[in-house]
């Protein structure tokens, strides 16, 4: 299987330039809404065109949710930088709309993919949370469908997933994977898989980590138009 990464658009329109038809799954890694310096318009139509991607192909493409994306999906609760209050009422009648095709995470074997990162620490509070023996999340447990569930719970139980911890500025102990930082998810990613993030823009995709477990960073386009792909036998 291939898999090709597409992150952190924020209303960019170069994931048009990748050749989809070279790839079994494509999955957005978040992050599609807010920007410096593109429009309200553009932002919405953009995003609008990713979802009749995913109506007209749902199992090819794989849309996941951003820290940027989860306060209009969210209102009004998870805010962060480069709200658009004017734009939010559009926005979240959209995401409303299509609820049904966004998710937290996407996971293939061992390879696991959000848009910042599962750290041992944040699965540790959410298996105790949860009353989950923690030793049974290894690379064979479908962890990806435990937090897609999740989220389909009321906001008390899925509020974890979009905790904020202070290396970006929130008071919580450490990040979800919506939010963990580049500084907590290097030193604490999880034995066994291998993931591919977004969230914290780098120059060129970049590993850390080996075959026993690893975390990949992909949101290069700030620098560069270029896709992370993921080859699987």
């Amino acid at each position: 299987m291939t898999i090709l990464t597409i992150s952190d658009l924020h209303g960019r329109t170069v994931w048009k330039e990748a050749d989809f038809s070279r790839y079994d799954r494509v999955v957005f890694l978040g992050d599609y809404t807010d920007s410096y310096d593109i429009s309200d318009e553009t932002i919405y139509a953009n995003l609008l065109e990713i979802i009749k991607l995913k109506r007209k192909q749902p199992a090819k493409f794989v849309l996941l949710i951003g820290n940027h994306d989860a306060q209009y999906l969210h209102f009004p609760h998870y805010r962060c930088s480069g709200f658009r209050a004017w734009a939010q009422p559009d926005l979240s009648a959209l995401f409303a709309k299509h609820d049904s095709l966004f998710q937290i995470a996407y996971q293939q074997g061992s390879y696991l993919f959000s848009h910042a990162g599962v750290t041992n620490r944040w699965l540790d509070r959410l298996t105790t949370q949860m009353g989950i023996d923690r030793n049974t999340i290894t690379p064979d447990f479908d962890l990806a469908a435990l937090l897609n569930t999740l989220h389909q719970q009321p906001l008390k139980q899925r509020n974890i997933l979009f905790e904020v911890g202070p290396k970006r500025g929130g008071f919580d102990s450490c990040s979800g994977p919506v939010w963990a930082d580049r500084d907590e998810t290097r030193t604490d990613y999880l034995p066994g898989f291998h993931q591919v993030v977004g969230h914290t823009p780098t120059p060129a995709f970049k590993t850390i980590g080996d075959d026993n477990g690893s975390i990949t960073y992909s949101d290069v386009l700030q620098t560069r138009t270029e896709f992370y792909e993921v080859s699987l036998e």
